[in-house]
């Protein structure tokens, strides 16, 4: 066991019936990373998350978080860290500081109104702090979990899909204040199914059916996969698009705007299918895979 590690957990097996929904995971987490962890629904991220902030307790294997043990020090290790469910979890009808303040006297600390003023000045959300909690936009509501995870400065965040549901410019808000708090030193988990979130992680974790798949920065997993991407333009991408889904070896084919994307781990197969009638109308170039190709391959190979 090092001491380096935030986040310490070797072979944790949890299965609730028949179900295997974590099996044998191994996962260590360095201190000032950002942790993308990735996965289908049902593939262990959040049970694994429960697990390590002691709200589960695996059927095997155990493993420390902060240096505590996981299996016998739970309620220490809550205090220490911030858990953001995926569902909002704050009280409607109190306001923002109403809330805060709530959070304050939960964890005892000294002085919660300064630590009050000083979260909602930091995550802007001082021109809100009377409004109620219910009236908040997602965006915002994301933000004010955000701070109450925070408030009593944790030195781990455990984040379950954080900015699901919120507009693509409250996520970005979102992650820039994750990066301000990681570049100060906190250590964050988070699970996510949007690439351009996974895509701003210092490392990924991808899970299927609860086991460990791939791990490494984005550009090391994207390197690893060895997938094999082309390009096309030209006219009915959409209806060319379906036909080539059908074809041997295309594992996808998705249009982006004037693009279509196709990819898949037999060069011949996809050679093949740019050769074919329905393919040889369009102009095809090879591109490097991004990490949503990547995505989209492990997701097919999890599927029985």
């Amino acid at each position: 066991m090092s001491d380096a590690l935030v986040i310490d957990a070797r072979d944790l097996h949890k299965t609730y019936g028949t179900r295997k929904v974590v099996d044998g995971l191994t996962l260590a987490v360095t201190p000032g990373q950002i942790c993308g962890f990735l996965g289908a629904n049902g593939s262990g991220k959040t049970t694994t998350i429960r697990m390590l902030c002691g709200l589960v307790k695996p059927d095997s294997g155990g493993g420390t978080c902060l240096g505590m043990d996981i299996l016998t020090d739970a309620q220490k290790i809550r205090l220490q860290i911030g858990y953001m469910t995926q569902r909002f979890s704050f009280y409607d009808d109190l306001t923002v500081t109403e809330n805060l303040e709530f959070v304050a006297e939960v964890y005892g600390m000294a002085n919660p109104k300064q630590a009050v003023a000083g979260i909602l000045e930091r995550m802007g959300l001082r021109d809100r702090a009377d409004q109620l909690a219910g009236e908040l936009s997602g965006g915002w509501k994301q933000r004010l979990a955000l701070a109450a995870c925070v408030l009593h400065k944790p030195k781990l965040l455990l984040l379950d899909e954080p900015t699901s549901g919120v507009d693509a410019k409250a996520r970005r808000e979102f992650w820039d204040l994750i990066h301000d708090m990681a570049g100060e030193g906190l250590t964050v988990l988070v699970s996510t199914h949007y690439m351009d979130e996974a895509a701003r992680c210092s490392r990924i974790v991808y899970l299927s059916e609860g086991k460990l798949v791939v791990q490494g920065t984005p550009d090391e997993v994207v390197q690893a996969s060895k997938l094999i991407t082309f390009v096309a333009t030209g006219a009915n991408l959409d209806a060319t698009a379906v036909k080539l889904r059908t074809m041997p070896g295309v594992e996808s084919a998705a249009v982006f705007g004037a693009q279509m994307h196709i990819a898949g781990m037999n060069r011949a197969a996809l050679e093949q299918a740019r050769a074919s009638p329905v393919g040889a109308a369009l102009t095809w170039h090879e591109v490097p895979p991004v990490l949503e190709d990547v995505f989209i391959h492990l997701l097919s190979d999890s599927k029985p």
